[in-house]
């Protein structure tokens, strides 16, 4: 198990590469947020698996974090939910910004914080109803029992953990277009981290002189048990064939029967 000391420094170094590519996404995206935002009360970009379990945590009047929040598109979703107070964390300063502007553009009232996650401060501690976390994070946590450990501070009594994420088993192919073949890259149980040196441009594929950034694997039991060694408890799971990320489109394709997402809510005790 890595130190805090070690795991902090790892975070970092990959913010380092979020922060890189930050104009490089906004140039693929921002412009359209902006405009759908500002434009129709309506918009949004939850799915509907998404939404239904938002539904079932009934979040009206509640209050939302949000772990990892990127440019803060789906948290300005949940607001529209008639959410309470909305926060949401990143480390990349950049897509902060970005987020900000959305919530200007769209006349919401919603926090956004630049913090390393293993960093929040303790002044959010016990301060949420539902905490959230969705698709392409926890890869990139080098311990997800500290991870989890945060997630579970920031809620409530009786709060939520509401996760939403492509599927571990993903890692053993390598991804690829739509007419790729399936390959098998690794074992499940791999542990090795992966280096990313060509960049994070999984909108375009644009290659730059880029920071590297690093990724690791861990299981679906990984996941569930950094969770209930968290002090939570499962409340709900499900899988999903349904491919949520920028990658895995050859698996998509092939229509292999194979999961590609899943739901997770996990409650503090």
């Amino acid at each position: 198990m890595k130190s805090i000391e070690e795991v902090k420094k790892l975070t970092s170094a990959n913010l380092e590469a979020w922060n890189e590519v930050a104009p490089i996404h906004k140039r693929h995206n921002q412009a359209d947020l902006l405009k759908a935002f500002a434009s129709d009360p309506e918009y949004s970009v939850l799915d509907k698996i998404e939404l239904k379990r938002l539904n079932v945590l009934e979040i009206e009047g509640k209050d939302i974090a949000q772990i990892c929040c990127n440019n803060g598109r789906e948290l300005l979703c949940v607001k529209k939910m008639n959410a309470a107070r909305c926060v949401g964390f990143d480390g990349a300063q950049n897509f902060i910004d970005q987020a900000r502007e959305l919530s200007a553009a769209a006349n919401l009232d919603v926090e956004f914080v630049c913090t390393n996650i293993y960093d929040i401060d303790d002044t959010y501690k016990s301060k949420f109803d539902v905490v959230t976390i969705t698709i392409g994070v926890i890869c990139w946590m080098p311990e997800v029992v500290e991870f989890f450990k945060v997630a579970s501070k920031l809620l409530k009594p009786d709060g939520a953990l509401f996760i939403y994420e492509q599927h571990p088993l993903l890692d053993m192919i390598e991804p690829g277009c739509e007419d790729a073949p399936i390959t098998w890259e690794i074992s499940y149980f791999d542990k090795s981290p992966y280096v990313e040196p060509e960049g994070l441009d999984y909108f375009g594929g644009e290659k730059y002189d880029a920071k590297p950034a690093t990724s690791f694997t861990h299981t679906m039991s990984d996941i569930i048990m950094a969770g209930l060694n968290s002090g939570m408890t499962v409340e709900y799971f499900e899988e999903f064939p349904g491919h949520i990320s920028n990658t895995w489109y050859n698996v998509e394709s092939a229509n292999i029967g194979f999961p590609m997402s899943y739901t997770l809510v996990l409650r503090k005790t």
